[in-house]
């Protein structure tokens, strides 16, 4: 990630939370702000993600590439047998 330039964001959290960040900082011998950073980055990273695959789930809704409910409860029911069912497409 390209820094340009920062910017302070303060918080408030719990105090176990914020032992945890010192006392990982102390572990990776790194500094808080750096474990807060790569916390924050994670984040976002999921996040955008998580809304990048709803966006292309409601696509594939809007295309009407959906799988039955039924097709999908027998293979899930199938899972427990001998011979469970190939996954619904």
């Amino acid at each position: 990630m390209a820094q340009t330039g920062t910017k302070v964001l303060t918080a408030h959290v719990p105090l176990p939370l914020a032992e945890k960040v010192d006392q990982m900082a102390e572990r990776l011998e790194r500094s808080r702000g750096w474990i807060v950073k790569q916390a924050l980055s994670a984040w976002l990273e999921q996040e955008e993600e998580r809304e990048r695959l709803t966006r292309e789930a409601l696509a594939d809704v809007d295309a009407s590439r959906v799988v039955d409910h039924q097709a999908v409860q027998a293979w899930a029911d199938s899972l427990s047998t001998d011979e469970p069912l190939p996954a619904p497409r």
